[in-house]
């Protein structure tokens, strides 16, 4: 298709790039990827296949604490072994990327195990030397966790990178930051009996979620045993003789076994070479990307995480897709980033699609508000202390549904389905008429009939 070596070369084999590679040699293309790691990226090495995993492993605790209120006796009191689940989480991300090589394989793909860094605007130089020409280049390596904020000590301080594979379960831990990794691992790592303190800048987790449940969830998180410290950074860690020391802004300290910084991540662009080829980044260092994913490069392209548009793992496959349909396929497609469902897995986990109340309030002119909070049937019996909250956002000058918001078992299955509803502009007439599944808890999602809240533009 092109006077180079290859017409596509993708630095970076996770989600997106993978996706790009396989659909764009479906279509003709000769493609080369390089990946200086595993084959798999974030998602499947270090990010949500194996927290996804953990969480499993950490609702445990909740089953074997409720099963006596169901009529179940357990033998003995169980067991916990962080080593095996280590061991098996090794074990399961290790055949998941074998399969992401040998699906990239079978589409025709070379898989280079090398770092590539782009050395012009149609060529890439791996590590050792050797140049490889490139008809386009697609930028697909994705983001790096934040190591921020800098103090002193900071280098015994492990990221998420790094969580994973603990050679030992932790007694105490401290988690800096109030973002989706943090809360997630605050969350498992309590159930699985760790005692986690956990401080941030902000005055409470999830900032930008729907404040319902930023509250719902910072509740859960207390009934877990999880200390918050909000508005309060580390100032110092210091190395004892069995672990570690964490003094906070407030001069408080705290005697761990580890610290986990999860204060976000940033786009991994440095020392890619994006320089040599004029491409231009913003002032976080993503690649500055159009609708199609190109830069202001014509030959060079970036999708996922490295541009720092939704850092979600769906919206960069997503995102390759629509690269390889373009470039390769002929067919002009763009990802609408809009109305995008998302979860959050902590325990209760947090489904949300659409726009938060606060959001909601700046866009409509009058908002009506259908918000439910009970305690599920489970914990009827179990005798749990838990509650489910869910919130439906209604634009009341013409009844579509612009957000709902779920924190409860199960909000991210709910979320997935409710995307489908939302993206295809449904209103709450459309809720109102679809039948219940009883006994269910998304059954409140179309039983809601009276707004708890009515919001007005210009009304007193």
């Amino acid at each position: 298709m092109s006077g180079y070596d290859v017409d596509l070369f993708v630095i970076g084999a996770g989600s997106g790039g993978v996706r790009a590679a396989r659909i764009a040699a479906g279509y003709g293309a000769r493609v080369k990827v390089a990946e200086a790691f595993r084959v798999g990226g974030t998602c499947v090495i270090r990010g949500c296949v194996p927290k996804k995993l953990y969480v499993y492993a950490s609702r445990f605790a909740d089953d074997f604490a409720d099963a006596p209120g169901f009529g179940w006796t357990l033998p003995h009191a169980p067991t916990f072994d962080w080593p095996t689940l280590v061991a098996r989480k090794e074990a399961e991300i290790t055949r998941l990327s074998g399969l992401y090589a040998a699906n990239l394989a079978r589409a025709g793909v070379e898989i280079v195990e090398k770092r590539a860094v782009v050395s012009g605007p149609h060529e890439v130089t791996l590590a050792g030397g050797a140049r490889v020409g490139a008809g386009k280049i697609l930028i697909a390596t994705g983001g790096a966790p934040h190591r921020f904020p800098i103090f002193p000590g900071v280098e015994h301080a492990i990221t998420s990178d790094e969580v994973f594979d603990l050679p030992a379960l932790p007694r105490a831990m401290a988690i800096v930051g109030g973002g989706y990794v943090a809360v997630e691992f605050a969350s498992l790592f309590a159930r699985l009996g760790v005692r986690v303190t956990m401080a941030m800048r902000a005055p409470k987790p999830l900032r930008g979620f729907d404040e319902d449940l930023r509250d719902g969830l910072v509740a859960a998180l207390e009934r877990a045993g999880v200390v918050l410290r909000c508005g309060h950074l580390p100032q110092r860690l210091e190395k004892t003789g069995d672990g570690l020391r964490a003094t906070l802004s407030d001069g408080a300290e705290y005697d761990v076994d580890a610290v986990l910084l999860a204060t976000g991540r940033t786009p991994a662009t440095h020392g890619l070479g994006l320089e040599n080829a004029g491409v231009a980044l913003d002032r976080n260092d993503a690649v500055i990307v159009d609708e199609f994913s190109r830069t202001n490069i014509p030959s060079i392209y970036a999708v996922g995480d490295v541009t720092n548009r939704v850092n979600l793992t769906p919206v960069a496959i997503r995102e390759g897709h629509a690269f390889a349909d373009t470039v390769f396929g002929g067919k002009s497609v763009s990802v609408d980033h809009e109305t995008i469902p998302t979860a959050v897995f902590t325990t209760p986990e947090l489904g949300t699609v659409g726009i938060s109340e606060q959001a909601a309030l700046k866009s409509c002119d009058g908002l009506d508000v259908y918000k439910t909070s009970f305690r599920p049937m489970r914990a009827t019996l179990s005798g749990r202390d838990d509650r489910v909250t869910m919130k439906i956002l209604v634009d009341a000058a013409n009844d579509r549904v612009v957000g709902v918001h779920i924190l409860g078992e199960g909000a991210g299955e709910m979320a997935q389905l409710l995307g489908i509803a939302l993206k295809m502009g449904a209103t709450k007439a459309d809720f109102d008429a679809t039948m219940a599944v009883h006994p269910t808890a998304a059954e409140e999602l179309v039983t809601m009939r009276t707004p708890t809240t009515r919001h007005r533009r210009g009304a007193a």
